[in-house]
């Protein structure tokens, strides 16, 4: 196995000397060598300090500088300090984790794909051989999501992402759950068969010291690869003020399958305040993971190193347009799904003062864990409090707001009635509890029990838009700890 180090290519790793530049001329060395198991390697000790001044040069295809990782990549004990005081670019990611192979932009004829549909082809003859791949597809003609409240807008263009085979045979657990009358673009991301790794390294981020506006900061690693294991990574924080841009993601996965995030150490980010698009103020979501646009991503054994209870800090993770989300055995702050999930399953895990919070559809599992959160799982009413599918809930405990006083509500969220999100809303289809304790103790004195549903302050009589209710309960083993019953 070929053996590249940050250091053959000028690296000083003194935490002093930029060496941005070093490490993008390592792995642009090993992307090209011909040895299929060369490594990219981080010096033993090393302390690699990187700029964002120097993003300010760009590389010879015109773009920011970013180092590009195609190969397995060491990072062992090398700590790197990322300085976002000055940075020129706040676009551009560190490193870039991509495929070999090309992403197809494919020209689109006029062609109509429907909800579980189970093979898909081709409107045109194709001059690429079909292999296993993602799937993108966009109406730009149709929108949903279509945000209400503090931060309103007109919504996002109908998206979806779904695997097929060499054949065109869609992998039913990454189903197609729109019908698109259109579509105004197609996107192939060839899936690679080959696994790459990459491990290690503890990254610190000096923050920015932007003004409190809804201007993101994307300085951390990028994963667009799929079948990809990130191991041991370690990313803390520091120099934060009292006002600063929010982050997108110090892990960025979009476009991709089959990622694990596993062993790693990641931080909550500081919350600030802006002026949101209602002309109101509003506390604007900064986060350490986000997924978008991404199939079979796995969090396992991956814990916040601040304290997931701490109301300064925003929540850690969010996901968009995603299918097959996992968190096993990690202690994070909060489970976003913004716009939209596809079956997820949280098991063995903590869940801190941003609890669950769920849009999307399909089935939801919540095994062995532990929610701190306002609600056990909160219906985000922005986005019209939907989940068109089933929810399990085994064996698990709440404890409403940490303990402090407050009501206990298993399921969350509000929908009038009186806003076009861009779908038919749905509280979940069933809803299954085996095995619950909720904590109430500390309750408020007007308090009369735990709620199943919380106030979802539908009118149903003047309502514009649909809002299906739930058919079918199935609640078993439940122990409320202040003794009064629960509310159905």
């Amino acid at each position: 196995m070929t053996r590249i180090y940050y250091s053959d290519y000028g690296a000083v790793g003194d935490g002093v000397t930029d060496d941005f530049d070093a490490i993008i001329k390592a792995h642009a060395a090993a992307n090209q060598s011909t040895d299929p198991n060369v490594t990219v390697c981080a010096d033993e000790g090393a302390i690699y300090y990187i700029s964002g001044a120097n993003q300010a040069e760009n590389d010879e295809n015109g773009n920011s500088k970013s180092a590009l990782i195609q190969t397995n990549t060491d990072w062992a004990d090398a700590k790197f300090i990322i300085d976002d005081r000055e940075v020129a670019s706040r676009y551009t990611h560190i490193f870039r984790v991509e495929s070999k192979h090309s992403v197809i932009n494919m020209a689109v004829e006029s062609q109509a794909v429907r909800k579980n549909q189970e093979k898909f082809t081709f409107g045109s003859a194709t001059d690429f051989e079909l292999q296993t791949a993602l799937i993108s597809l966009t109406d730009k003609t149709t929108m949903r999501y279509i945000r209400e409240g503090p931060n309103q807008d007109n919504g996002s263009p109908q998206t979806d992402i779904f695997i097929i085979d060499k054949d065109g045979n869609i992998d039913m657990s990454t189903p197609v759950i729109w019908d698109f009358d259109a579509v105004t673009s197609l996107t192939v991301h060839p899936i690679d068969t080959v696994p790459l790794a990459i491990s290690g390294g503890h990254f610190t981020t000096i923050a920015n010291q932007a003004e409190s506006k809804y201007n993101y900061y994307s300085r951390g690693i990028s994963i667009t690869r799929s079948n990809v294991v990130i191991d041991g990574l370690y990313h803390d924080i520091t120099g934060e003020l009292d006002h600063g841009a929010p982050y997108s993601g110090f892990l960025s996965i979009s476009e991709c399958a089959n990622v694990t995030v596993r062993n790693c150490n990641l931080s909550a980010h500081k919350t600030y305040e802006t002026i949101g698009s209602a002309n109101v103020p509003v506390r604007m979501g900064t986060y350490d993971i986000t997924v978008n646009n991404a199939i079979d991503v796995k969090f396992m054994n991956c814990r916040q190193l601040n304290d997931i209870h701490d109301t300064d800090l925003w929540g850690i993770f969010a996901s968009n347009h995603s299918k097959n989300l996992l968190f096993d055995t990690v202690n994070f702050s909060r489970f976003d799904a913004h716009m939209g999930v596809h079956n997820a399953v949280i098991r063995n895990s903590i869940l801190g003062h941003m609890g669950i919070n769920l849009i999307g559809g399909g089935m939801f599992l919540l095994e062995n864990s532990k929610v701190y959160g306002y609600s056990l799982i909160n219906l985000r009413e922005d986005y019209g409090s939907t989940w068109n599918g089933e929810i399990i809930v085994r064996d698990c405990e709440y404890t409403p707001r940490n303990g402090k006083p407050s009501n206990a509500v298993l399921i969350s969220g509000r929908n009038s009635g009186h806003h076009n999100f861009g779908y038919t809303c749905y509280m979940p289809h069933k809803v299954s509890i085996d095995g619950l304790i909720i904590d109430d103790c500390n309750h408020p004195a007007e308090y009369s029990g735990p709620r199943l549903f919380g106030d979802f302050r539908h009118d149903k009589q003047n309502a514009k838009y649909a809002y299906e209710m739930t058919r079918e309960l199935h609640i078993k083993n439940v122990t409320v700890k202040s003794g009064l019953e629960l509310i159905f």
